[in-house]
């Protein structure tokens, strides 16, 4: 079994604004059409030789111009409700912010929480959201944020550093929390965060088209001894199951010709194969 918890439901570029477009073409230089369609997810993911169990989210960060309702998530997760979970997301800098999050999980039954704490303009910590992490604790819903960097300028790189999930995993122990993309390129703080707290974990995604960055981040991993704490996701429509398993286990590749150190092969596959439905309750 390959579990992809990172995935998104985007009707692109209805979900955002014209300054959210015109932001998001620093990813690659150029527009890329952000739309997320089931089809696309199952013709780019033929080398994972298997269905795949997928976490799919939108996003609601009204600071950057990103909006996704939830029921748009349900929606496309009932095209395939047994290899598909629905994730809601939140802006807690919103007003009615905390129907949404009730709305969501017992009307539209989703079974976890996304968050861009960068993107929405406000930190995990703060008390004032402490009804978000005491609801999620006791609900058994694991919370996912983005973690790194941005290409919108207006979003607050302070507000998306790691560390700051220390502070909620001390107060909320029993909350399962993935820090999305390792942190990058704040992997370091990732690591320790991860190493610290039983139920916080990382995702991968996004990142193996930065070899150069994620063989040094994943060589910290290996070090520090959490590869267990490591989750496979791909970031879809930014990039494919296909093309994240063919970066990851190539990534020794750029090695060829030195003496720097391997990175764990057999410890890759077990992070690809990782069951992160049963780690996370889903």
């Amino acid at each position: 079994m390959i579990f992809d918890v990172h995935t998104h439901a985007f009707r692109y570029p209805d979900h955002c604004t014209e300054r959210f477009r015109q932001q998001a073409i620093r990813m690659r230089g150029y527009e890329i059409d952000l739309s997320s369609r089931l089809d696309d997810y199952r013709a780019t993911s033929q080398t994972a030789g298997q269905p795949l169990k997928t976490v799919v989210f939108g996003g609601k960060a009204r600071l950057s111009g990103l909006w996704t309702p939830d029921q748009y998530v349900a929606e496309y997760c009932r095209q395939d409700p047994d290899h598909l979970i629905p994730f809601l997301s939140l802006d807690p800098t919103q007003d009615g912010w905390q129907d949404e999050m009730i709305q969501g999980h017992q009307d539209l039954r989703m079974k976890g929480i996304k968050l861009l704490p960068m993107y929405a303009g406000f930190y995990p910590q703060d008390p004032k959201f402490d009804d978000l992490w005491a609801y999620a604790t006791r609900h058994h819903l694991p919370v996912l944020l983005h973690t790194g960097t941005t290409f919108v300028d207006q979003a607050p790189l302070d507000c998306t550093l790691p560390r700051h999930l220390d502070a909620v995993a001390i107060k909320y122990p029993d909350c399962k929390i993935i820090l999305a993309h390792l942190g990058h390129p704040y992997e370091g703080e990732t690591v320790v965060v991860i190493r610290k707290h039983p139920n916080v974990y990382a995702d991968v995604s996004a990142l193996h088209y930065r070899p150069f960055q994620l063989y040094p981040s994943l060589m910290l991993v290996q070090e520090y001894g959490v590869w267990n704490k490591l989750l496979f996701g791909t970031d879809f429509p930014i990039t494919t199951v296909d093309a994240s398993l063919h970066g990851l286990r190539h990534l020794n590749d750029i090695l060829e010709g030195t003496s720097l150190p391997r990175l764990n092969s057999d410890q890759i596959e077990q992070m690809i194969h990782r069951d992160a439905g049963s780690i996370l309750g889903l």
